[in-house]
């Protein structure tokens, strides 16, 4: 049997390496992404809903299917405005979950981010876990998280600091072992596999995966 995903964000780097994943693989036979531009990418399993996130619930009717991949996210320098930002890494996802549980999605998907604590004093972190703890207070059937550390690799528009971070870690990374390894940097297309695999299985509950445990996935 064939399955139906839908991916919100994916003109992202976790999300555009899922797309390309799903489009491949013969156990889905849809992809539907919902997107606020289209994308320049064409298949014939591949429907782009163009929409206004703000208004979700007017296509609530297309949020159906095995699974929904939400990879939102977005960055201080793009969106600087601490309200806009919460509605990105926030509310839209939050919103995504709650239709899923709505229309019977089997799955739900989210990338949120290591340390993700909603009682971090940093925004960031702060805010990924407190979605997560909206997410999971829905009572989905089954819900996946996934807290990647500094992602790397084809990021459109990488800005210095990234590059910057990035050669940081080449080092940094084999120092960190044992309880440690979770900080190692991480590839987006790595996330996006261990999300497609993690979709293929049938169990069900809430479940956690950092760096450490993506890479082994």
């Amino acid at each position: 049997m064939a399955y139906k995903a839908i991916i919100a964000g994916a003109s992202g780097l976790i999300g555009s390496n899922l797309l390309n994943i799903l489009l491949q693989q013969p156990e889905y036979s849809e992809v539907l992404v919902l997107v606020r531009k289209e994308l320049p990418v064409q298949h014939k399993k591949l429907v782009q809903l163009v929409i206004n996130f703000d208004e979700l619930d007017k296509h609530a009717a297309a949020i159906t299917g095995h699974a929904l991949f939400s990879c939102l996210g977005t960055t201080k320098s793009q969106t600087p405005a601490e309200r806009l930002y919460r509605k990105i890494d926030h509310d839209y996802p939050l919103q995504l979950a709650q239709l899923a549980k709505q229309n019977g999605v089997n799955q739900f998907h989210v990338v949120t981010a290591i340390g993700a604590d909603k009682n971090s004093s940093m925004f960031y972190t702060k805010l990924k876990g407190e979605l997560e703890d909206d997410i999971k207070k829905l009572g989905l059937e089954t819900l996946h998280i996934y807290q990647p550390s500094m992602l790397i690799g084809g990021r459109k528009g990488t800005r210095l600091l990234e590059k910057v971070i990035g050669g940081i870690f080449k080092v940094i990374d084999p120092l960190l072992i044992g309880g440690l390894k979770k900080y190692r940097s991480i590839k987006g297309i790595t996330v996006a596999h261990a999300m497609f695999k993690k979709s293929l299985e049938c169990a069900t509950g809430t479940f956690i995966y950092t760096s450490d445990k993506i890479h082994i996935i």
